[in-house]
């Protein structure tokens, strides 16, 4: 696998937001989403074995763990990097930028699968046969740039009757005030959390392994 880094932070994101977290980054990735905040990560990082991965992880006391990138399932050992988490007694999640098929995860994993908006400029590659393989303990997230964003969310919960699932709306940083999302939010009824990424808050937009 190729690893951009291992660390333990504070999970900024999710419906885990808040706890201590290892996360580990993946190296790669075959989207560019206009607002990436992590760029760094498209290539280069270090070649390792599922083995050193466990290891590394294993030296911070957290029991929850993320897998993310880049993007994760461009690694062909993924599976079986997650498989073996889960197996040690981890909580997995395994965020996704939802274009790549999911169904070769094991089932136990959290999967947090964006869904791209077209600020993105890559919404014309979501994977929407993999909301079959989601299931309630799963998050779908949208991240949010603008109104144009906020209502194609809005069509796309209701056209794919995503009104009961684990729904994210993160406003992009710096772009779009938290406020204003949650007010879009509130006055439509929309059942749905507000995501803000709280690691920014805390130690900056442009720190590192946060």
């Amino acid at each position: 696998m190729w690893i951009i880094e291992i660390y333990q932070s504070i999970q900024g994101e999710s419906s885990r937001m808040g706890l201590p977290c290892v996360f580990i980054r993946t190296a790669g990735c075959d989207l560019r989403c206009s607002w990436c905040d992590s760029e760094f990560s498209f290539s280069g990082g270090t070649r390792m074995s599922v083995d050193e991965v466990l290891r590394e992880v294993a030296v911070y006391p957290a029991r929850l763990v993320e897998v993310t990138g880049g993007e994760p399932l461009l690694q062909k050992d993924l599976p079986q990097l997650i498989a073996k988490l889960l197996e040690r007694g981890y909580e997995v999640m395994c965020e996704t930028a939802g274009h790549r098929d999911v169904s070769i995860l094991d089932p136990r994993v959290i999967k947090i699968m964006d869904i791209k908006c077209p600020s993105s400029g890559e919404s014309g590659k979501v994977r929407w046969e993999n909301l079959n393989y989601c299931t309630e303990k799963d998050e779908l997230k949208f991240v949010i740039a603008d109104r144009i964003d906020y209502e194609w969310a809005l069509a796309k919960i209701n056209e794919y009757d995503l009104t009961k699932r684990n729904l994210l709306l993160s406003p992009v940083h710096g772009v779009l005030d938290p406020r204003l999302l949650a007010e879009w939010m509130l006055s439509d009824g929309l059942w749905a959390r507000l995501q803000i990424q709280l690691h920014k808050y805390i130690w900056g937009e442009h720190a590192r392994r946060v």
